[in-house]
This record gives structure tokens, sequence and C-alpha cells, in this order.
């Protein structure tokens, strides 16, 4: 059973709000964060049952393997179609009774409330189901495989090949925790560590507890920094020196990495084939006092006035080295999607080949654990674009990024990297240049 402390124990209805987010994800295949913004009742909650729902919902899909099979267990078959929503409901009462130390009474009985009109007629088997895992249910839970059971199949799978089964494990322990969050600072990151009670990263990242509004806490309306994840600001360093020169970020929305070049004195071109995206991405910058030019284009058809020294491609994929702070991934991401991203990668790859000057800088980077999309996808292109070799990293740049190198000399965290800290999301970047 876990340690994590509930934030409270609202009643029914601030869990009814829970339970349309568990719909709006596991149903509707929404992103958890989209949900989110897109639910009217979360909104008008107070700050504190937000936080309740937020981390209720966020628990029920780390952990999903494990209340399943717990629910399992009591249910002698399955349930009607039509009762669906009774699933959900028992989902989060059982994430209540064993991962936040609810009150089991609290649990059951508001679990319970949940069932009304024509899932009423649950509330028995509701009741019945509970009680009988606040009676047997500890053992049961403190026996469980909970790395394995929350992670699917393919995930698993792909993580042992690349990666060994012990790291794979490594992995799945670290998306059972609510990550912490991650700060890069647009100056002054002393001044910050002090005002935000924030521990400094070896990577110079900032990292705060979870948990609260973001915008109220210091320093962020005065624009003096942006949530950005540890390994997510890697990709940047690995550009070098680049005050004064100009830089295309493409894929830039919703703008983290573009606030990194903008910040470190470059003249950035931000490209985003997404209108939305770009205006959040300019919103953001308006916060920061930073300034870039904003392109609304496809990447895949755009080129630049003329070729560029440096290029960054932080291209869509899967997302899988962001499960521990999007856990919805584990349920809404498959095979398929990676095999659709890959195709995508390689179109931008080349396209972002084309815009590069003779001796320019091309730095790929996606936020993806799945050798597909990375490793792989630097050996094709480099295998199709002679023009094309690796930059290997010069020995002053060797020691910070050390911890976090693959044997070919490419970027490759992982969400066990930094455990001991909360973790970090897995990236892959590498770093290559136009040889003519």
């Amino acid at each position: 059973m876990s340690n994590q402390t509930a934030v409270s124990t609202p009643s029914s209805s601030t869990r009814l709000v829970a339970l349309k987010l568990m719909r709006s994800v596991l149903r509707r295949r929404q992103a958890f964060d989209h949900a989110v913004n897109c639910c009217e009742e979360f909104s008008v909650l107070s700050s504190r049952d937000r936080a309740f729902v937020w981390l209720l919902v966020a628990t029920c899909l780390r952990r999903l393997g494990q209340i399943d099979r717990l629910i399992a267990r009591c249910i002698s078959s399955p349930l009607p179609k039509a009762a669906w929503p009774v699933n959900d409901m028992l989902r989060l009462g059982v994430a209540q009774i064993f991962f936040l130390n609810t009150p089991p009474y609290a649990a059951v009985d508001n679990t319970v409330n949940l069932a009304s009109g024509r899932m009423s007629r649950y509330r028995k088997l509701i009741n019945a189901v509970l009680r009988r895992l606040v009676r047997e249910g500890i053992p049961w839970c403190e026996s469980q495989d909970a790395e394995r059971l929350n992670t699917p199949d393919w995930l698993w799978r792909s993580w042992c090949g690349a990666y060994g089964e012990s790291m794979a494990r490594q992995i799945a322990t670290v998306h059972l925790q609510e990550a912490p969050l991650d700060i890069t600072a647009k100056n002054t990151t002393s001044i910050l560590v002090e005002l935000l009670e924030a521990k400094l990263l070896p990577t110079g990242t900032l990292r705060v507890d979870a948990g609260g509004p973001v915008a109220e806490r210091p320093g962020f309306v005065e624009g003096q920094w942006w949530v950005q994840d540890a390994a997510a600001a890697l990709p940047v360093a690995l550009l070098g020196e680049i005050a004064n020169a100009r830089v295309i970020d493409l894929c830039a929305a919703p703008g983290g990495k573009t606030a990194q070049l903008c910040s470190r004195g470059a003249d950035v071109v931000a490209v985003d084939r997404s209108r939305s995206r770009l205006q959040i991405l300019g919103r953001n910058l308006d916060r920061l006092r930073l300034n870039a030019e904003l392109v609304n284009e496809d990447v895949a058809d755009w080129q630049p006035r003329s070729p560029a020294k440096y290029v960054l491609l932080d291209a869509p994929c899967s997302a899988t080295g962001t499960i521990r702070r999007h856990p919805e991934i584990l349920h809404l991401k498959s095979p398929d999607d990676v095999e659709r991203a890959v195709v995508v990668q390689d179109q931008l790859l080349d396209a972002a080949a084309t815009m590069l000057a003779p001796g320019g800088v091309l730095v790929f980077a996606t936020c993806s654990l799945q050798p597909e999309e990375g490793l792989e996808r630097v050996e094709n292109l480099l295998g199709r674009r002679p023009e094309l070799e690796r930059f290997l990293l010069l020995p002053n740049e060797r020691e910070f990024f050390a911890p976090f190198l693959n044997e070919q000399g490419d970027l490759r965290t992982l969400p066990a990297h930094l455990a001991e800290d909360g973790g970090m999301d897995g990236f892959y970047a590498a770093r290559l240049k136009r040889k003519h």
C-alpha cells in the first residue's frame, strides 16, 4: 500500500468531477490535461478540491492495472457493458482505499453515493466489493507486482528489449509516483532557489514539490521562469554557444525550448503548424518578455529564407518518456501510434536537413522511450543522407552530459535517472552536422 496522503476527503459531488474526468480520458480518449481544461465543474472547485480530484484521477491512471486486478478478485463475472460507469466508480474507491490513505468509511460511502439514476441498482454491489477489499485486500495489494501490472505489455517488452528488465522495472517504479515540478530560470537561478524553496539539480534545473496553481508561485507572473522538465531542457544545450546566432526551432510549440533559445541570446525562428499552439507559445514568450519570430507553417513544407547554422527539431512522438507526468499515455498510446510517429519523424528530419548550411548543426529530439523514435531514426537518416554525420560531444561538454550518454554518444535520459530526486522524463537527442 502507498503512503501517499490524500489531499482531503471531499463529498461525493466532488468525486463526480473525478468520475467525469475518468470518462473523458478512458472513454473519450482525451489527454488528462485537456480533459481538465475542458471541465467546467473542475474549474469551479476550491483549490483544495481541485488538488484532490487531480491526485485521485492521476493515481487511478498510474495504478489502473493493480486496481482492476483487485476489483476482479471480488466480482465473479464481468459487469454488463451498459454498467461501465460502475467500473470507474469502483476504481476511484479502490484508489482512495489503497493508495491515497482515505479513511475506508469515507471512500466506501462516497463511492456508493456516486451511483445514481440507472446506476443506483449497483449500489449494493459497489458497497460489497469495497467493503470486502477493506477487510481482505491489504495482503492482496501488497503481493502485487505493481511495476508489471501497471505497464502495458507492449511497453514492457519494448523497454526490456531496449534497456534490460532491471531498468524497465526501475522506469516503471518511477511512473508510480507523482512527478515534482521542474523549472527553468530565465536569468538568475540562485535567486529563485531561495524564492521558490527549490532544489538545484546537477543539470541546472530547479525542482520544487508539485501541487497548487503554478501561476501563484513567486516569479511566475513576473516572467522569471517557466515549467520545463529537467530532461526537456537538455537538448538545447547540445547546440552549444548560440548567442546572436539565428536558430530555427521546428515543431516549437508550446515553447519551452524556444524560451531557452531566446534566453541564451539566440535570434529564434519558431515554426509550428498548429495556430492555436503557436498562440500559446506567443503568450508564454510575452509573459517571459522574450521575442522570437513565429511562423505558422507545416515544417515538412516550409523553407527558411536562407540556410541556417543551427536547427532544433523536437519532433512529435508517442511521448512515452513523459508518463510520470502524463499517466494517461499508458492507456491512450499503442504500437500503432509509434509507427505513425516514425513516418512523420522521417519526413521532418529530411526537411530539417535541407535547412542546414554547410557546417550547420541539427539537434533532433523526442520525448519517447521507444528506440524506433530515437536512435533508429538517426541511423536511418545518416544512411540516406551522406552529407550528415554525428557531431560528437567535445571533451569539455562530455562531463556535463556524461550521465545521460548512450554508446553512440547521443543523449538518452530515462525516468530512473535522478530517481532519488523524483526522476526525469525519458528523452532522446542526437547532434548532427552537415559536412558539405
